[in-house]
C-alpha cells in the first residue's frame, strides 16, 4: 500500500512482506526495506535511569517468559509468532510504558533548549528528498522520533549513524563536552499500515502535549502528503 505524494522523490510505502527486505542484527535488530516507512527513536544517553530502566526490563522478560519467549536478543522476532491480540497486550502493558518513561523528561533534557534542537532539526531536513524522504518528526527534550523512508535497505542504519554522530559532536562542543549523547542504538519498526502511519503521525504529534511542553521546548515538524 503506497502513500505517494508527487511531490516527494522516493516512493513511500508500508512494509510488504512479499518483498525483500533487511535484518540487521546489532544490540537490537534492525529491520529495512527499500521505500518502506521507518518509525526511529532515538534517546538522550541520560534519559532513562538505571531504576527506571531496570524495572522496565525486568518487567519485559517477566511478560515475555510468560508466553513462552525467551527474552534473549532475538525476543522480538520470536514475539511476531504471537496472536495479534498478544501481540496488542505488549505494546498496550509493555512498550507504552517505555514511551512514557521517556515522556517523564528524565536527565539533563539539553534539548529542550531552542538552539540544540535546531542542530537536530537541521541535521535531519539537510538531506531530504535526496538520501530520504522525511514525513514527520518531533525533537523532545531527551528524545527524538522520526518518520522516514529509504531508497534501498542499506541506507537507513547508515544515515541514522551520520545523523547521531553529527549532532552529538556539535551539541557537544555547544555544551563544552565530551562523550557519550546518544544511547548507542536506536529504536526502529517498519510501518505496517495506512492505519498505523496516520497513528503515528498523530502520536508524533502530540507528543509534546503529553509531556506538558510548552512553545520552544520541542520541535515538531510535519509534510502535508
Amino acid at each position: 500500500m503506497s502513500v505517494m505524494n508527487p511531490s516527494t522523490k522516493i516512493p513511500l510505502q508500508v512494509f510488504d512482506s512479499s518483498q525483500d527486505y533487511a535484518i540487521v542484527e546489532r544490540r537490537l535488530p534492525h529491520w529495512s526495506q527499500a521505500g518502506a516507512i521507518s518509525f526511529i527513536t532515538w534517546r538522550t544517553f541520560d534519559s532513562l535511569p538505571k531504576e527506571v530502566l531496570d524495572k522496565w526490563l525486568a518487567d519485559r522478560d517477566q511478560w515475555l517468559l510468560s508466553h513462552g519467549v525467551s527474552p534473549s536478543d532475538d525476543w522480538r522476532r520470536q514475539a511476531q509468532s504471537l496472536n495479534p491480540s498478544l501481540r496488542h497486550e505488549f505494546h498496550c502493558r509493555i512498550s507504552e510504558r517505555w514511551n512514557e518513561a521517556l515522556d517523564s523528561c528524565f536527565g539533563g533534557c539539553v534539548l529542550r533548549r531552542p538552539e540544540l534542537s535546531q542542530i537536530v532539526a537541521d541535521s535531519l531536513l539537510y538531506f531530504d528528498g535526496e538520501r530520504y524522504e522525511l514525513t514527520d518528526f518531533v525533537i523532545m527534550p531527551n528524545h527524538v522520533h522520526l518518520l522516514v523512508t529509504f531508497p534501498d535497505d542499506a541506507s537507513m542504519l547508515r544515515q541514522c549513524d551520520s545523523w547521531k554522530h553529527y549532532t552529538a559532536t556539535q551539541i557537544n562542543r555547544q555544551l563544552k563536552r565530551k562523550g557519550h549523547f546518544w544511547q548507542a542504538d536506536g529504536f526502529d519498526h517498519l510501518v505496517r499500515s495506512l492505519e498505523q502511519f496516520d497513528y503515528l503521525r498523530k502520536y508524533i504529534a502530540d507528543n509534546p502535549f503529553r509531556s506538558h511542553l510548552q512553545p520552544g521546548e520541542y520541535i515538531h515538524w510535519s509534510k502535508a502528503l
